[in-house]
């Protein structure tokens, strides 16, 4: 067995700590790297670069959005002799109004996905959509434990991606061959509503949850209420009207190329939630 380890980038994340979790699960040595994790990593301290590469084969990298560090840690990664590499990236990129007011994440991205093509390494780039599990561990996860979730998102859907399909992904691509020059877009097997996702919430955790569809400027104003400052609360509802005109609705066929069997479904994405 190779000793060298894989370094994982955003090791505390959705993505990044279930795949040190299934790395470690097949005895591949891990390099868990975050602000607060095992190794320190920051975006912002180029200092902490160096050791985060040290002596490393492969890399998964969740870039910092909006950023242009990629290419300079990518060229850094390259000089400490690291031999493949797979970019988080997302859904989306190719469409300059998938979500209103993200052109510099939206391009810094894209610049992100050049770097790493360029680079000489061994590549594949990881297009995930919406993450199930963003009810139940990222933005709406609270609105969901308190049973009412209030979006300005109409009747919005979305193909809705298992975390654990995505690490599935980059862990293939890290540690076997065929995927080098690949770009994965991921999604779920089929659109779903919110009113379905608050049924199959529902279902799965035995309480009452309830989807109200609310117009932007509540949306905005009950989010500042809380504290959020406005600009942000408008970012918020920004990539909430993505799902209301069902930007991510459309089906990827990305997880069963790389894997060779179709996503999870919703339903299966959240049990145990």
């Amino acid at each position: 067995m190779n000793a060298q380890p894989i370094l994982v980038t955003g090791a505390t994340g959705k993505s990044g700590r279930r795949v040190v979790a299934r790395l470690r699960a097949r005895g591949i040595p891990v390099r868990a790297a975050s602000r607060t994790g095992e190794h320190l990593f920051n975006w912002t301290e180029p200092g902490t670069w160096d050791a985060a590469l040290d002596g490393v084969r492969a890399l998964y990298l969740v870039q910092l959005n909006g950023s242009r560090l990629v290419r300079p840690f990518i060229e850094a990664a390259v000089r400490h002799g690291v031999r493949r590499v797979v970019l988080a990236s997302g859904r989306g990129l190719d469409d300059p109004d998938y979500i209103q007011g993200s052109a510099a994440i939206r391009d810094a991205a894209l610049d992100s996905e050049a770097a790493v093509r360029d680079s000489g390494l061994e590549w594949t780039i990881s297009r995930p959509g919406w993450f199930a599990q963003t009810f139940t561990e990222g933005i709406y996860a609270n609105a969901v434990r308190a049973g009412e979730l209030r979006l300005p998102a109409g009747d919005g859907a979305a193909s809705f991606l298992d975390a654990d399909d995505v690490a599935a992904v980059v862990v293939t691509a890290l540690t076997e061959d065929g995927h080098t020059g690949q770009t994965y877009e991921l999604s779920g097997p089929n659109a779903v509503t919110l009113t379905e996702v608050v049924a199959t919430l529902s279902e799965a955790t035995g309480r009452t949850i309830r989807y109200v569809p609310v117009s932007r400027r509540e949306y905005v104003a009950e989010l500042v209420k809380q504290g959020v400052p406005a600009t942000d609360a408008e970012a918020f509802a920004n990539v909430a009207e993505s799902l209301r005109l069902g930007k991510d609705a459309h089906v990827s066929d990305g997880v069963r190329r790389a894997l060779g069997r179709p996503p999870r479904t919703f339903a299966e994405a959240i049990q145990g939630a």
